[in-house]
C-alpha cells in the first residue's frame, strides 16, 4: 500500500510548513489528487489515521479532493473529460472522434492544497 509512504511524506511536508510559519497545531489538511494518480482515498485516509494516532496531529482532519481527468484531443486539440478513468486509455474525442494521442491536462497530480493551523 503506497498510501502509507505518501502519507508519511505528506506529514513531513506538513511539519516543515508548520515549523516555517510558527504554527503549533494542525486542524485540517486538504490534499488534492488526480483521478489518474493511483491514490485510493480510503487507504490514504486510513494511513493518515494510523500515522497520526498518538501524535501532535491526532485530532486533525484530512480532506481529500479528487481532480477529474481533462484531456486535449490529439487531433482537434479541444479539451474533454472521459466518462471514467477506465475509458481514459481509449477515449474517442467527443468533438472529432479521434482516438489516439490525447494529452493529459489534469488528473495526474497529488499535492497538499491547504493547511489550517493554529
Amino acid at each position: 500500500m503506497h498510501e502509507m509512504a505518501l502519507t508519511s511524506n505528506l506529514l513531513h511536508i506538513i511539519r516543515e510548513e508548520m515549523k516555517k510559519h510558527g504554527a503549533s497545531r494542525l486542524l485540517r489538511a486538504r490534499v488534492r489528487f488526480g483521478a489518474l494518480s493511483n491514490v485510493v482515498p480510503e487507504a490514504l485516509s486510513m494511513a493518515f489515521e494510523v500515522l497520526t494516532h498518538d501524535t501532535e496531529f491526532a485530532c486533525a482532519l484530512l480532506e481529500l479532493h479528487e481532480e477529474p481527468i481533462l484531456l486535449a484531443c490529439g487531433e482537434c486539440k479541444k479539451e474533454f473529460s472521459p466518462p471514467s478513468v477506465a475509458s481514459s486509455v481509449f477515449a474517442p474525442c467527443p468533438h472529432c472522434e479521434w482516438e489516439l494521442g490525447h494529452r493529459v491536462l489534469s488528473g495526474k497530480s497529488l499535492y497538499l492544497e491547504h493547511l489550517e493551523v493554529e
